[in-house]
């Protein structure tokens, strides 16, 4: 009962945030040009400074393993192609096709992961090296789907290959995970002038990307998606956490690892979806669907994986 009430804490408040953008929309206090200025600043500010900060304070030393190290980065690897097939055999119309990837395999794991396991551990056990394992290929993933499966057509020749390249080292999500890992490895203490401005910056990411998610939900358009949102949903949720857990139990892992795991396969997807989504011409009312979906059922799969995991005594 207490992993249950403890995931309706972790998720309904983030559905709340959310409606409170779909109604702010509806009441016109938020509009689409405000909308769009507020993803520039997410995306190339917020996000990047949230992702560079969640980086640098990881003690990589101290949590260095090889052995789940490979398992996230294969896992990662595995889910993004076989999603990545699956969508190219299925789906009808190619715009869609690289957010449905994009939104399938990426979860809200630096969000999720580390309030889970610092709730049932008392720390952020293996989740800081999952992060980054798992992370930094969401993005270089997601840059390259929305480079040649977004709205825009690009060409898939040399060209393309160029722009993708571009995309995935300008990207500002890269950069500021990239630019974190030094921190981490020499163990870098921020001072107080640039800590507490830093942290303050980075607590304005999630709502307000949140709030963009409710103001960018358009009911009718989702409603003409919601069986391709719903599939997704299914994949995020259901299927990745059914195939690789149990793969996960057999090689070993136990504890604040197998946690780390299930919220890389089973959490729901990462708003940054929405965020890169309307930044790369992606198509944002597939994306915010997903988000609001997986976020709402969440509580019901993470705190079902949770119960089983500790009825067998794995965690």
């Amino acid at each position: 009962m207490d992993n249950f009430i403890f995931s309706l804490y972790a998720t309904l408040p983030v559905f709340c945030v959310i409606l409170l953008g779909w109604l702010f929309r509806k009441w016109n206090i938020v509009n689409e040009k405000f909308a769009t200025d507020l993803n520039k600043l997410t995306f190339n500010v917020l996000f990047a400074l949230l992702l560079f900060r969640d980086i640098a304070q990881s003690d990589l030393r101290q949590q260095f393993n090889p052995k789940f190290m490979a398992f996230c980065l294969l896992v990662t690897v595995g889910c993004f192609a076989g999603i990545w097939i699956i969508a190219e055999l299925t789906i009808k119309e190619p715009s869609e096709i690289g957010t449905f990837v994009m939104c399938s395999f990426r979860g809200s794991a630096a969000v999720l992961g580390v309030a889970f396991v610092e709730n049932i551990y008392g720390n952020s056990g293996m989740v800081p090296l999952m992060i980054i394992c798992s992370v930094p290929l969401y993005n270089i993933f997601s840059v390259i789907l929305l480079t040649f499966r977004g709205k825009v057509p690009i060409d898939k020749g040399r060209d393309g290959i160029k722009k993708a390249i571009r995309n995935v080292l300008t990207n500002p999500l890269i950069i500021g995970i990239v630019a974190g890992i030094p921190f981490a490895v020499f163990h870098v203490q921020f001072p107080v002038l640039i800590e507490k401005p830093l942290n303050t910056l980075c607590s304005m990411a999630t709502p307000l990307a949140l709030l963009m998610v409710g103001a960018g939900f358009e009911t009718k358009e989702a409603m003409g998606k919601m069986k391709l949102s719903a599939i997704s949903s299914l994949i995020k949720l259901v299927i990745q956490p059914v195939i690789f857990m149990p793969l996960a139990i057999l090689m070993g892992f136990r504890g604040s690892e197998l946690i780390a795991i299930l919220i890389m396969v089973g959490a729901p997807t990462t708003v940054s979806c929405y965020i890169m989504s309307m930044a790369m011409n992606g198509d944002e009312t597939l994306s915010s669907s997903v988000v609001v979906l997986t976020t709402l059922f969440s509580a019901i799969t993470i705190t079902g994986a949770i119960f089983i995991l500790k009825s067998c005594a794995l965690i």
